[in-house]
């Protein structure tokens, strides 16, 4: 396996924290785990990877498929061949973890974006980095010199003094990767553009891959970090990663949930269960698969209800149950499907 880099390590990046991107090795896949999965409507395969295509479709998956160095990746496979009206995947990034670039400002640095990719497919390709308003864009081209084969990529983004960055937990910077959006949907690249762009004029190759049957694209080792050339992959620890992804999704899963409450009031009983870090906010929390609930004294009688579930709060959420009695109770939640557990998502 060949491997092609496009900038050498940098010099003028400092040590320490510098990786903006959060699983940019693609080791965090709470959702789908290792199975090949169509997602779309902007919904989430591996942690904090966003999809959005229409017109064409593809899977995503993690893989063990990576250049030296790494251990997975992100694999994506053409499973239709309409030639898309948008095609892209990518991440948002908070305001608060992007703050020290200065966007907007007087202040505001470079930053490089890089990252490892592969793809049966060669040709242009591009990605964008756009603010939290969708209202300016920087469009960059790279080429895919040799398919099949694991190459390193890198691109500086020149500062900007203008326009609205959010600087809160919402929206801050947002990396799009272009995988086959048409010429309606890019600009001229390598300057900042009034509009919302998900790649660069030219980007031949990423049609052809979304219109070309089970063509595939990998990618892994995606890093941002202020500076105007690329340092070496900053890898995190996987329990580091695993917590830095929590805070925007968490699921509780097992053959069995298990909520122990006490009584609330008319006749219902609140658990509060944890979340292991604190969420970006409250979170949506929803089922997923197929359960059922046990109550009292550990036997499904004097239940009046199947189980409500809400968020109670960034640090933990609130299971609800009628009951028929004030005495101590249980919520179980339990498996009868192999794919059942209750989500906390707080995405941006």
């Amino acid at each position: 396996m060949s491997l092609i880099k496009v900038k050498s390590r940098g010099t003028d990046n400092v040590s320490g924290r510098r990786n903006i991107i959060i699983n940019g090795a693609m080791q965090i896949s709470q959702r789908i785990g290792t199975t090949a999965t169509a997602i779309t409507g902007g919904n989430y395969g591996l942690d904090r990877w966003g999809m959005y295509y229409d017109g064409n479709s593809y899977t995503t998956q993690q893989v063990v498929d990576a250049p030296a160095g790494f251990y997975n990746s992100m694999k994506f496979t053409v499973t239709g061949t309409t030639t898309p009206n948008y095609s892209f995947f990518g991440q948002r990034i908070e305001g608060l973890n992007v703050n020290h670039i200065g966007l907007g400002t007087a202040n505001c640095q470079s930053f490089t974006v890089s990252f490892y990719v592969k793809s049966s497919v060669a040709g242009v390709y591009s990605i964008s980095m756009t603010n939290g308003a969708g209202d300016l864009a920087y469009p960059v081209q790279y080429t895919i010199n040799s398919a099949n084969t694991w190459e390193r990529k890198s691109m500086t983004i020149a500062p900007i003094t203008s326009g609205t960055w959010v600087k809160d937990n919402t929206n801050g910077l947002y990396l799009r990767m272009n995988l086959g959006s048409p010429s309606g949907r890019t600009a001229a690249a390598n300057g900042w553009r009034s509009g919302n762009f998900d790649g660069a004029d030219g980007s031949t190759g990423a049609v052809t891959w979304a219109t070309t049957s089970g063509a595939t694209f990998y990618m892994t080792g995606c890093q941002i970090e202020v500076g105007t050339s690329a340092s070496d992959f900053e890898h995190r620890s996987h329990g580091e990663e695993l917590s830095l992804c929590q805070r925007y999704f968490y699921r509780f899963t097992g053959h069995g949930i298990l909520f122990y409450a006490d009584y609330y009031s008319n006749d219902t009983m609140i658990s509060k269960e944890s979340l292991p870090v604190e969420m970006r906010v409250n979170p949506t929390v929803t089922t997923r698969g197929t359960g059922g609930s046990g109550g009292t004294a550990f036997s499904y009688t004097n239940l009046a209800a199947t189980p409500t579930l809400n968020a109670s709060g960034k640090t933990g959420v609130a299971v609800y149950r009628g009951v028929s009695s004030a005495a101590r109770t249980y919520i179980h939640i339990y498996n009868t499907s192999a794919d059942y557990s209750v989500d906390a998502n707080a995405e941006l």
